[in-house]
C-alpha cells in the first residue's frame, strides 16, 4: 500500500514539474525590454474660467447669493476667489527608435499643453507631439536624447490566438508594471474604431497602462495597449491592442505627410444575420452588406449598390462587416482594387479605385409627430412622408416613408423604432405612403424580408417576419 502511494506521490510529482517546465518564462524579455518602455504623463493648463470642481459638484443654478458665496468659499479658500488648478493624467509608451521617438495612444496626450516622457534611468524629457490620429488612436512624441533603447517591432499578422502575450506599462502610475496572458480573438471590430482590428487579450489591463507595449515570445512588440471593456472601470480580462502593422501605417504618414489619409469606398455596411442571409437567399451569413452608397463615392461609380454584400476584398474573405474597413483603410488612395459581391443571388467581380476618405460630421434627427397616416396592420406601424425638414435632419434626400409609431407585430420584433425612415423592402424602393402600403400588403408570410431604413441619419438593414 505504501509502495504503491509513493507511487502515486512521484508520479504527481513528475506531473506538476512537467507542467511548470511548460510555462512561459519573461524575467529576460523583460530585462531586455523593460527599459525602452517609458511613463508618460500629460498636463493640462486650467483656464481662469474653468471651474475646480467635478461635473458632479458642479453649483446649481439659481442658488441665492449668500449660499453661492458659501460654497465658493468652502471649495475654493478664504475670499471665494478662484484658485486654478491643472489637470494631469498619466499613461505608458515605448521608444521605437535611439534618436527619440516614442509611440503612445492619442488619448493619452489629447489636449495636453507638457507631455514629459521619464526614462527608467529617472530622466524626465520633455516631449514635442509629432502627430496623432484619432481614429486608430496613436500618437507619435519627439524628445531629444541619443543612444536611447529600442523595442523590436514584431508581425501581428503571424501571432496566433492562444499565444503567449505579455504587457508592460505604469497601472495606476505604477511603473515598469508586467502582466502576462493569451490572445484571445484577432480582427475585434469595437464600437468607434471602424479602422482597428484589435488584438484582444485577456492580459491585465488598468488605466495607466494605455500606449504600452504588447509583446510576443520573441520579445517583439505586436500591439499597442489601447482599451479594456469593463463594468467596473477595472480590468475584467478583456483587453484590446493596436495592431503594429496599423501603427506603422500610421507613423510612416504621420512622419512623411504630418497627417493620416485613408482609403474610402463610399458605403455604409452592416453584418449580415441568419434571417438577412435566408431573405438574400445565401447558404451562410457572411460578408459586408452595403446599406448605403454616398453619391459621387468611388463606390457609386463602380456601380456598387444598396443591398450588395461584398464578399472579397483585394482576395481577402470578409466573414463579418468589421473587416472590411480596415483592408480599405490602409489601402492607399487611387490604387486599384477587385471586390467581390453578391447581388441577387449572382456573384461578380468589380474594379473600383480607392478614394480618399472626408471628414465627415454625424448629425441627430429632431422628428415631429404630424401628418400620421395609418398604414396597413400587417406590421403594426403608423406611416408619413416626411417634411422637408425632416428629411434634412434625417439626412434623407428623397424616397421613404417615416415610421410615427411603432405597435405589436412584426415590426415592433424586428426593431423597427418611431423616428426610422423606410427605405425599401427587399428589393423594392419605397417612395411614398402609397408604395409602402402596396408593397406590405404582398409580403408573403412565414418568410424572412429584409427592410433598409435609415436611423438617426445611418442605413442599417433589418430582417422580419410575417406569421401565418
Amino acid at each position: 500500500m505504501l509502495k504503491r502511494l509513493g507511487w502515486s506521490v512521484f508520479l504527481v510529482f513528475l506531473w506538476g514539474h512537467a507542467a511548470y517546465a511548460q510555462l512561459p518564462d519573461f524575467t529576460e524579455m523583460v530585462k531586455r525590454n523593460g527599459v525602452a518602455v517609458v511613463n508618460i504623463s500629460t498636463t493640462q493648463k486650467a483656464s481662469p474660467e474653468a471651474s475646480n470642481l467635478p461635473p458632479e459638484q458642479q453649483l446649481p443654478e439659481g442658488l441665492p447669493p449668500e449660499m453661492e458665496e458659501f460654497f465658493k468659499h468652502f471649495f475654493n479658500g478664504p475670499g471665494g476667489d478662484y484658485i486654478p488648478r491643472d489637470t494631469q493624467s498619466l499613461g505608458s509608451g515605448f521608444i521605437i527608435s535611439s534618436d527619440g521617438y516614442v509611440l503612445t495612444n492619442h488619448h493619452v496626450v489629447k489636449d495636453a499643453d507638457e507631455i514629459v516622457v521619464k526614462l527608467t534611468d529617472r530622466r524626465e524629457l520633455v516631449a514635442k507631439l509629432v502627430g496623432s490620429d484619432a481614429r486608430t488612436d496613436v500618437a507619435l512624441l519627439k524628445v531629444e536624447a541619443k543612444d536611447l533603447p529600442t523595442v523590436t517591432i514584431g508581425s501581428p499578422e503571424k501571432l496566433q490566438v492562444g499565444e503567449w502575450v505579455l504587457a508592460i506599462g505604469s497601472p495606476f502610475g505604477f511603473e515598469q508594471s508586467v502582466t502576462a496572458g493569451i490572445v484571445s480573438a484577432k480582427g475585434r471590430s469595437l464600437p468607434g474604431g471602424n479602422y482597428v482590428p484589435f488584438i484582444q487579450t485577456d492580459v491585465a489591463i488598468n488605466p495607466g497602462n494605455s500606449g504600452g507595449p504588447l509583446f510576443n515570445m520573441n520579445g517583439e512588440v505586436v500591439g499597442i495597449n489601447s482599451q479594456i471593456y469593463s463594468r467596473t472601470g477595472g480590468f475584467m480580462g478583456l483587453s484590446f491592442a493596436i495592431p503594429m502593422d496599423v501603427v506603422s501605417n500610421v507613423v510612416d504618414q504621420i512622419k512623411t505627410k504630418g497627417k493620416v489619409s485613408r482609403g474610402w469606398l463610399g458605403v455604409q455596411i452592416q453584418d449580415v444575420t441568419r434571417e438577412l442571409a435566408e431573405s438574400f437567399g445565401m447558404k451562410r451569413p457572411h460578408g459586408a452588406l452595403v446599406a448605403k452608397v454616398v453619391p459621387g463615392s468611388p463606390a457609386e461609380k463602380a456601380d456598387i449598390q444598396i443591398g450588395d454584400i461584398i464578399t472579397e476584398f483585394n482576395g481577402h474573405e470578409i466573414e463579418t462587416s468589421g473587416e472590411l474597413p480596415p483592408m480599405v483603410g490602409m489601402t492607399p488612395i487611387d490604387e486599384k482594387a477587385e471586390i467581390k459581391l453578391i447581388r441577387q443571388g449572382e456573384t461578380m467581380t468589380v474594379p473600383i479605385q480607392i478614394g480618399l476618405l472626408p471628414e465627415q460630421e454625424e448629425k441627430l434627427a429632431d422628428i415631429g409627430n404630424k401628418g400620421q397616416i395609418k398604414s396597413d396592420n400587417k406590421l403594426g406601424i403608423i406611416v408619413t412622408e416626411p417634411t422637408a425638414e425632416q428629411r434634412e435632419a434625417l439626412e434623407v434626400t428623397k424616397n421613404g416613408v417615416l415610421v410615427q409609431n411603432v405597435g405589436k407585430g412584426p415590426a415592433k420584433e424586428a426593431g423597427i423604432q418611431p423616428g426610422d425612415v423606410i427605405l425599401r423592402i427587399q428589393s423594392t424602393a419605397i417612395k411614398n405612403v402609397a408604395d409602402f402600403n402596396k408593397a406590405v400588403k404582398n409580403l408573403p408570410e412565414g418568410k424572412p424580408i429584409a427592410l433598409l431604413v435609415q436611423r438617426r441619419g445611418n442605413p442599417i438593414f433589418l430582417a422580419l417576419k410575417i406569421g401565418k
